[in-house]
């Protein structure tokens, strides 16, 4: 996934009315180790000259030295320093809403007693109704234990918390879920199951959310096996079609043909495991990986794949797939002309694609470009719109095309923040699920907005 570890501060400025004043603040910024992204005017007289300016840096540290220097530069006063990304978290992002307003007496008997116990009835009598007068019918638990959130680890899955409201606020923006996150105190599998299958009845389906490998492959076929509802470990499948439609993309872009290709996988944790695995389906080949665990290993050879050290992968693979965490693994001369190198770790990749494409690679890119938000926010619709009771590798894999077929010439993959292509996605993944058998629901077409 493409998540940025930078810090972000907001800083206000007064600067003299002066020549070279504000060339003299950037290039302080610049040489105490940061980098400025907007600079906004807001207010400017024969005097002075008030901005905001929006300032990066790697950690704290190097933030303070930032911030030091632009204190001292000659005719600028720092006038405050916020931090954005804090303010917009505070009591949260996501809140739950009444659809309807109780704004007469009336309206409460309706919504509530006495009204809402024929509404009761008819669903004890018929459960499949909950769908139609219950909440259940968009509702997606958001479920996490906090043992692997961002490229940050097991901090808990209170510290986890923000991305789970991330995650909640793309599913209802991009496609109209209601994604509710749900935390666990516990790290054994056993009671995550448990405690998943009891609260099942809620939910129309179940996204796992920073689950640690191996533990996630495990709690995730229990689940599924248990519950008649999709279940989908994000970091497994939303990161492999994401990858799969970028990697289909670049053989796009270079004539590469996908089923001849030699693959290579280098990292088989959760997102790596899931990719190759997707990847030998799709193209009926073994992928070649390698990681420093054995058991991901064994597990690779199990599901068919062919295990390999980071040279022979380098040397043999047409092309190379980096999921590792380890930045700059791969040096520049391991590459070979005219791979693809796709290089997913973030904040730092295993190889900048520009040294790549200088080393002789055929197409290169990092983790930023491929963010798994263009996945999973359909994926989750289209399930729940066909009512299946499970996400196949088909319905993957109609999703992952669905997506490059959406990609604007010139680029990895298309917008994000595209609502079409989400709608396209979910419709695609329906369509596969009525096409399977698997569909619930009544057929209803999808209307392009």
């Amino acid at each position: 996934m493409a998540w940025e570890r930078k810090l972000m501060r907001t800083v206000r400025v007064r600067n003299d009315q002066s020549v070279g004043v504000l060339a003299r603040l950037l290039a302080a910024i610049s040489g105490a180790g940061g980098s400025v992204g907007g600079i906004e005017l807001l207010t400017e007289t024969s005097h002075h000259v008030t901005r905001d300016i929006t300032v990066y840096a790697d950690d704290e540290s190097i933030m303070e030295q930032v911030l030091e220097a632009m204190r001292a530069n000659p005719g600028t006063r720092v006038v405050a320093v916020r931090d954005e990304v804090l303010e917009l978290h505070q009591k949260g992002k996501i809140a739950i809403r009444s659809r309807f307003p109780i704004d007469s007496l009336a309206t409460l008997r309706r919504v509530y007693t006495p009204g809402v116990a024929e509404v009761c009835r008819r669903i004890a009598k018929d459960p499949s109704l909950a769908k139609l007068y219950t909440s259940t019918s968009h509702m997606v638990a958001i479920v996490t234990d906090g043992t692997a959130v961002l490229g940050l680890g097991d901090i808990g899955a209170l510290a986890g918390m923000p991305v789970m409201e991330g995650k909640a606020m793309l599913m209802e923006t991009l496609v109209g879920l209601s994604g509710i996150p749900i935390l666990l105190d516990t790290k054994d599998p056993d009671a995550i199951v448990e405690t998943v299958a009891n609260i099942a009845p809620t939910f129309a389906a179940i996204q796992l959310e920073d689950i640690s490998a191996p533990r996630c492959f495990e709690i995730e076929e229990r689940l599924q096996a248990r519950l008649d509802i999709p279940v989908l470990h994000d970091d497994q499948h939303g990161t492999a079609v994401v990858s799969t439609a970028a990697l289909l993309t670049a053989t796009r872009e270079t004539g590469t043909d996908l089923s001849k290709a030699v693959i290579g996988q280098v990292g088989l944790g959760a997102a790596g495991n899931a990719i190759a695995n997707m990847l030998m389906r799709l193209t009926g080949n073994p992928v070649l990986g390698t990681d420093l665990n054995e058991d991901a290993l064994q597990r690779l050879e199990r599901n068919g794949g062919r295990r390999a050290t980071l040279g022979e992968i380098m040397a043999q693979a047409d092309i190379v797939i980096a999921t590792t965490g380890a930045p700059g693994l791969i040096k520049p001369s391991m590459v070979r002309p005219g791979q693809i190198i796709l290089a997913l770790s973030n904040p730092n990749p295993e190889i900048e694609p520009e040294a790549a494409m200088q080393a002789g690679a055929a197409f290169a890119a990092d983790g930023k470009s491929v963010n798994n938000v263009l996945g999973f926010p359909g994926i989750f619709r289209g399930a729940v719109d066909a009512d299946a009771p499970r996400i196949t590798h088909e319905m993957l894999v109609a999703a992952a095309e669905t997506i490059a077929n959406r990609t604007p010439p010139g680029d990895l993959v298309p917008n994000a923040l595209d609502k079409k292509v989400h709608l396209a996605v979910a419709r695609a993944v329906a369509e596969k699920a009525y096409e399977q058998g698997i569909a619930r629901a009544e057929y209803v077409p999808y209307v392009e907005d």
